[in-house]
C-alpha cells in the first residue's frame, strides 16, 4: 500500500464560520497519539471556525529539530518518542514566523479502536498520556516560556475511547481561549471531527483491501508493519517500510487492515463456530489482558497476518525500552511464525544510530521474501481453504 505523504496525512479540511476565531493560531505537536487522531482535530477546529492555515502542526521528528528547539528542555524519560516531543514543542514556540496563540497538546486517557466491544478497554499508554505534562515541565523549569511569548498552553485530559465525554472535556479546556465557545457548539464540532476521522480510517482500510485484492489477483506477496501509529513518523520509524517498498513490495499497516464482514467470516468463522473466540475481533485466545488500545490492535493484526495468504512477511517496529511493547514480543512472533509467515523485528530502534544496520537488514529481508514468498502463499492458501472474498472480488472484476 503506498504510504501517504506527510502533506496528505495532515491535509486541512475547509474551515467553518468566519470571524475573530479565524485569526486564532493553534499549534499541535505532531507526536504520539496525534498520529492516529489528527483527522479529528482537523475536522473539529475547522468546524469551530479556525482557519485551516492557522492550524499549525510541527514538522516530522528529526535530530535537527531537537537540537535547534528542544535542547536543554528535555525531562527524564527513557521513551524516545516522548523525549523528542521537546523539539516539537520548541519548534511551535520558537520556530514560527507568526506567533501562536495556543499550543494545544491533549493528554489521552483512552483512544478509539475498531476492537471496542471485543476487548476489555482501549486505554492509552501511561507514558503517552502523561507526556504533555512531562514535556511542559521543560519549558517551565526556569521561567514560563509560554507566558513570555503570549501563548496559552492547553492540555486537556481526554477519554477519546468514550466519545460522549469528549465534548464536555474539550469545552472546559477551550472555553477561555476560543471566543464565545458554547458546549452545544463544541458537541457539534466534535461530531464533525469524529466523522472526519471515521472517513479517513475507512478510506485507508479500503486502500488496504485494494492492495490485498491486487496481491490475490497476481498471487503476489505484501508486507505488514506492526508498530505504533507514531512509527509512521520518519524520525521515529526510520522509514524502514519505505526502504522495503523500494524493492517493490506493497506495505500495509496493522491499524488500517480491512475489516469487512465477509472477509472476517472467511478468516475467523471456523474459530467462532468452535467457540474459540466470540467474534472476529476477539483476542482473548492470545491476549487475555486486553486493556491497551495499541497493544490490542498489534495482537489482532498478528492474527490477521497469520491467516492472510498474501501477507508473507511481518515487520515489527519497537522503540527503545518500550514497556508496553516488551511483553508482546514473544506472543506476536509466535502467532506469525506458526503460520509459516516470515517475521523480522527491529527492536530498541533508538538505542543506537541504526541507519547502517537497517539497510543491511532490509536487504536480508528482501532476499528471504524473494525466495520464500511463493511457498508461503501456497501453504497458507491450503490451510485457509477456498472462498476468500478478495479472490471472489477479483474474479468478478475480471
Amino acid at each position: 500500500m503506498p504510504i501517504p505523504t506527510l502533506a496528505n496525512w495532515f491535509a486541512r479540511l475547509r474551515s467553518g464560520p468566519s470571524g475573530d476565531r479565524a485569526q486564532l493560531r493553534i499549534g499541535i505537536p505532531r507526536t504520539l497519539a496525534i498520529w492516529s487522531t489528527h483527522q479529528f482535530w482537523l475536522g473539529f477546529f475547522a468546524a469551530l471556525g479556525i482557519a485551516p492555515r492557522n492550524l499549525v502542526f510541527s514538522s516530522p521528528t528529526s535530530e535537527a529539530q531537537y537540537h535547534h528547539f528542544g535542547r536543554g528542555r528535555g525531562t527524564v524519560d527513557c521513551c524516545y518518542p516522548v523525549k523528542c516531543m521537546a523539539g516539537h514543542y520548541g519548534e511551535l514556540v520558537f520556530g514560527q514566523k507568526r506567533r501562536l496563540d495556543v499550543l494545544f497538546s491533549p493528554m489521552f486517557h483512552s483512544i478509539p479502536s475498531f476492537l471496542d466491544g471485543a476487548v476489555k478497554t482501549s486505554l492509552s499508554c501511561p507514558r503517552v498520556m502523561a507526556a504533555p505534562e512531562n514535556i511542559k515541565a521543560g519549558f517551565l523549569k526556569e521561567r514560563d516560556v509560554f507566558g513570555e511569548r503570549g501563548i496559552r498552553y492547553v492540555s486537556p485530559l481526554l477519554d477519546f475511547g468514550e466519545p460522549a465525554l469528549v465534548p464536555g472535556q474539550l469545552h472546559a479546556a477551550l472555553a477561555e481561549v476560543i471566543p464565545g465557545l458554547t458546549l452545544a457548539e463544541t458537541t457539534r464540532a466534535a461530531a464533525i471531527g469524529w466523522a472526519a476521522l471515521q472517513r479517513f480510517d475507512a478510506g485507508l482500510r479500503a486502500e488496504s483491501a485494494a492492495v490485498l485484492g491486487a496481491c490475490a489477483r497476481r498471487d503476489a506477496p505484501c508486507i505488514l508493519v506492526l508498530a505504533r501509529p507514531y512509527h509512521m513518523d520518519p524520525g521515529i520509524g526510520h522509514e524502514i517500510e519505505g526502504e522495503l517498498q523500494a524493492y517493490g513490495y506493497p506495505i500495509l499497516w496493522g491499524q488500517y487492515l480491512p475489516i469487512e464482514p465477509a472477509l472476517m467470516a472467511w478468516m475467523f468463522g471456523a474459530e467462532m463456530q468452535r467457540g474459540d473466540i466470540a467474534s472476529p475481533f476477539d483476542i482473548a485466545d492470545v491476549w487475555p489482558s486486553s486493556y491497551s488500545a495499541n497493544t490490542n490492535e498489534l495482537l489482532w493484526a498478528a492474527k490477521f497476518a497469520a491467516r492472510m495468504p498474501w501477507i508473507t512477511c511481518v515487520i515489527r517496529l519497537t522503540s527503545y525500552e518500550c514497556g508496553m511493547d516488551q511483553p508482546t514480543f514473544s506472543p506476536v512472533q509466535e502467532i506469525v511464525e506458526r503460520s509459516g509467515t516470515l517475521f523480522f523485528a527491529f527492536q530498541e530502534l533508538d538505542a543506537t544510530k541504526a541507519a547502517g544496520s537497517i539497510k543491511i537488514r532490509v536487504e536480508t529481508i528482501a532476499h528471504y521474501l524473494e525466495h520464500a514468498s511463493g511457498d508461503i502463499i501456497r501453504q497458507k492458501r491450503r490451510l485457509m481453504g477456498a472462498g476468500c472474498p478478495l479472490e471472489d472480488a477479483t474474479s468478478q472484476a475480471a
